[in-house]
């Protein structure tokens, strides 16, 4: 029973997960962790103690009863186990991919404390593949209430939102620039760790639940948030266009051929097939010396799809080092099998050009850590006369994106000093009946936390619409009463004037 269960009787081992091997995955974009067996699964649902006080659900930025779920694999019911993550979170099978578990759920795990934590995130994936193999969907009865919602972007936040607000009875719509749905999951990601065909089956459930997606539709260009309120009808609108818009360092030689952001590298792959030119008419004009100047997950990511599209060498520039470096530990060790060659401690401070004016080469000066700064990392401070070159004939930026512009300047909402949307905690912005949330509110975070302010934004639209939530009328504990009546028992007429 679990209740006999304790750190020294269960399974001592973190169980490992199948992957490609390094000299063959980085020939290919198939994915390189190839997921759990039965066997597997069930071996490491075992090593959860299902704690009394589980603070795994807490450390969930949208609180899956993760010891339930993991519960229902050990006794086999596995159907369950999908029903109760999918009551939270809709994409299984992708955020057990990409979401950062160990700051995250498994981070906070008691386990921990003693072992490897519990494989949270490789049990979620293996529920959502088996999901996806057996056609599994879970798909309330919705009673429809007339209330039009828009929903200005197909990411992560945007596409949780309108999913609880489809559960809701509202008639919803999402708007998505880009010809295709999912936005940075789709964009951003490579498929050697989210195949788009996992992207398109859990999108799928997203139209199951009636949702209606509109893309090649850029709101800014073609309409204004204030038409969507007033000449369109939408009731209210949430806003979930994330962050896409590229940095740079403002250094010497940005403008030269050659030099490129790793959102448009990505994209260019991802979305365009890059690789596949001619047969896609997306160009890329890889070099073959590739420097990718960050050491974020995104910058791992350019890093290894440069290695894929046949780049001689690839080199990671960081001006701190590994232990500082904001990658996950899984995407490093990956990047450092596959070839990747990492400078630490070192910084770009000029680009320079051939005859052509195409890069051929970086100024770079070494680095060395001070005092902490405001991120609780350690300061990277110049090295007087470090200064040399670096060969290279292709740079790639990884570090770090700002709010696309648009929305701000065709709006009236209010906008922080750094160009994001004001939000509230609930997602709340300066103008009535408009919310927002993931990216565009907190700059470039993770899909699981873009999701968590999804669903927080559509608990606070369904209030603002006036829809009765049965968990907040009959919550438990006393409470006040008007006239007798709970008073989140209430009636609304909604009036356009």
């Amino acid at each position: 029973m679990a209740t006999n269960k304790t750190i020294r009787t269960i399974p001592q081992e973190r169980t490992p997960i199948p992957e490609q091997p390094p000299e063959a995955r980085v020939k290919n974009f198939s994915e390189v962790a190839l997921g759990y067996r039965l066997d597997d699964a069930r071996r490491e649902a075992e090593r959860c103690l299902m704690c009394a006080e589980p603070t795994c659900i807490s450390g969930c930025p949208v609180e899956v009863d993760i010891p339930e779920f993991i519960r229902r694999i050990t006794a086999g019911d596995y159907r369950g186990a999908y029903e109760v993550i999918t009551n939270e979170n809709l994409l299984p099978a992708i955020c057990g991919r990409v979401c950062p578990q160990e700051d995250q759920c498994e981070g906070v795990c008691k386990v921990a404390e003693s072992l490897e934590p519990v494989a949270v995130g490789r049990l979620e994936r293996w529920i959502g593949d088996l999901a996806l193999e057996q056609g599994w969907t879970n798909v309330p009865y919705i009673e429809q209430n007339g209330i039009k919602v828009g929903i200005v972007g197909s990411g992560p936040a945007g596409m949780t939102c309108a999913a609880e607000m489809a559960k809701a009875g509202c008639d919803v719509t999402i708007f998505e620039a880009l010809h295709a749905t999912g936005g940075v999951l789709r964009y951003g990601i490579p498929e050697f760790r989210l195949p788009k065909e996992v992207i398109d089956a859990e999108l799928g459930n997203l139209t199951r639940l009636g949702v209606k997606i509109e893309c090649n539709t850029l709101v800014g260009r073609l309409f204004t948030v204030e038409q969507m309120l007033t000449e369109m009808g939408y009731s209210a609108v949430f806003i979930g266009s994330g962050a896409g818009y590229p940095t740079f360092m403002g250094i010497p030689g940005e403008s030269l051929a050659g030099v490129l952001s790793a959102n448009e590298l990505l994209t260019r792959c991802n979305l365009m097939r890059a690789g596949e030119f001619p047969e896609f008419d997306t160009p890329l004009g890889l070099g073959r010396r590739v420097a990718v100047i960050g050491s974020g997950n995104t910058a791992m990511d350019a890093l290894r799809v440069s290695l894929r599209l046949g780049a001689e060498k690839v080199y990671c520039i960081y001006r701190r080092t590994k232990k500082e470096s904001p990658a996950r530990a899984e995407e490093l060790h990956h990047a450092e099998e596959e070839g990747v060659e990492f400078h630490w401690l070192t910084a770009p401070v000029e680009l320079l050009a051939d005859e052509k004016g195409r890069v051929r080469a970086m100024r770079c000066i070494r680095m060395e850590l001070g005092e902490p700064d405001s991120s609780g990392r350690r300061r990277p401070v110049p090295v007087a006369g470090s200064e040399y070159e670096f060969e290279c004939d292709m740079v790639v930026y990884a570090i770090g994106t700002n709010a696309n512009p648009i929305l701000g300047q065709t709006t009236k909402l209010k906008l922080n000093k750094w160009g994001y949307i004001k939000a509230d905690e609930e997602g709340q912005t300066s103008m009535a009946g408009v919310f927002a949330g993931g990216d565009i509110v907190t700059g470039a975070a993770t899909v699981i936390l873009a999701m968590g302010a999804g669903r927080k934004a559509a608990q606070a639209m369904k209030r603002y619409l006036g829809l009765r939530e049965t968990e907040a009328v009959y919550a438990e504990g006393p409470r006040e009463r008007l006239f007798g009546m709970d008073p989140a028992e209430q009636t609304f007429c909604r009036l356009r004037v």
